[in-house]
């Protein structure tokens, strides 16, 4: 049987009236407990990998001044010669005759003009054969260093000390100005030469050190000075030459050894916040920070990472103080209450009379 629309209504009202009753009333939430810190403003540190090849401070490929057969080698490779060392001799025999014939000239012109001198006084002969003695010498004694510096081509001298490399010649071989000899090098210093990127040409000036390892003994660190940069940037590999010395005392290292090169620089002045600070989420990565004793949650862009500290790029500010623990458990705007880490040192503890909240903030 149908009940009447008033009664309906009337047992509606008293159905409310008892869900009313039971609802427990809304509570206040609490501030959450968290442990927060200072941000730090530090500059990042940008470490940049290059590799060098070794050269000797000075060096030269040895080449005769003329052509000629081989008649000694007088080094072998490895040795250490002093500056002006005969290392190569060719056969001289013409141009030994050839100085022998210009001392004689030298010597015909120098008694003619003696004689002519003897009897100058006397009216026996005119100035003009006078001078043309006196050209005669001249020209003897150049002829006569001409011959002595052809002569002394047919030895081939170290330029400078150093050490000797290889060579392929033997006695008896022929040569000429375009055969090689040797290699002579002075590696007492080294260089080191790399290519930089150009984001870091300000940055590597002469004075500067960097480090080098030889691939040959990678357990060795070498400080390497900074002499001087190439004057141009390459348009191709938008990079550029440094040239850097390390001392080579011990002699241990060689000309066209590689190394690896390792050089750090100071970037630009970031936010760096403990690495359990940062949260993630479906649009990225974020801090909380706390300001005005709420929950403040701030988009970041991770730039680098440096022991244990991840630099950041946001709306951070040196006056904040970032969430380390607890963030899992803090919202946008929530209330918290900062406190103080087991062993750490007090903190200050800011926080705002909680005001009511629904379940659904």
């Amino acid at each position: 049987m149908a009940l009447p629309l008033a009664r309906i209504a009337a047992v509606l009202s008293c159905f409310m009236t008892v869900a009313c009753s039971n609802a427990e009333p809304e509570t206040e939430r609490d501030p959450v407990p968290v442990v927060a810190q200072p941000v730090r403003m530090l500059p990042e540190v940008l470490e940049i990998e290059a590799i060098g090849s070794a050269r000797a401070a000075t060096s030269a490929e040895i080449f005769p001044e003329t052509a000629g057969r081989v008649t000694a080698v007088l080094f072998a490779s490895g040795d250490f010669v002093r500056e002006g060392a005969p290392l190569l001799r060719l056969d001289a025999r013409q141009e030994q005759l050839a100085v022998d014939a210009a001392r004689v000239q030298v010597r015909e012109a120098d008694q003619l003009l003696g004689r002519y001198r003897r009897i100058e006084d006397t009216g026996a002969i005119s100035d003009s054969q006078i001078e043309a003695g006196e050209t005669a010498l001249a020209s003897a004694r150049v002829a006569l260093e001409q011959a002595q510096a052809e002569l002394a081509d047919r030895v081939v001298r170290a330029p400078f000390s150093g050490h000797v490399g290889l060579t392929q010649i033997d006695r008896g071989d022929r040569v000429n100005d375009s055969t090689p000899i040797t290699q002579i090098d002075q590696r007492g210093t080294l260089y080191v030469d790399f290519s930089a990127p150009e984001a870091v040409f300000n940055a590597l000036r002469p004075g500067q050190v960097v480090e080098v390892t030889p691939f040959s003994d990678a357990a060795r660190t070498i400080e390497a000075r900074v002499l001087t940069t190439d004057s141009r940037i390459s348009q191709d590999s938008r990079d550029f030459i440094v040239r850097t010395a390390i001392p080579n005392r011990d002699d241990l290292l060689r000309p066209g050894m590689s190394f690896r090169v390792v050089f750090t620089r100071n970037g630009e002045t970031r936010a760096a916040v403990p690495e359990q600070a940062i949260v993630w989420g479906g649009e990225g990565s974020h801090i909380f920070v706390v300001r005005e004793g709420k929950a403040s949650r701030v988009p970041v862009t991770i730039t680098a990472r440096r022991e244990g500290l991840v630099f950041v790029d946001g709306r951070v500010a040196a006056s904040d103080r970032v969430i380390v623990e607890g963030v899992q458990k803090v919202r946008e705007g929530q209330e918290i209450r900062i406190v103080q880490p087991r062993g750490a040192p007090p903190q200050e503890v800011r926080v705002r009379p909680a005001t009511p909240a629904t379940d659904g903030e």
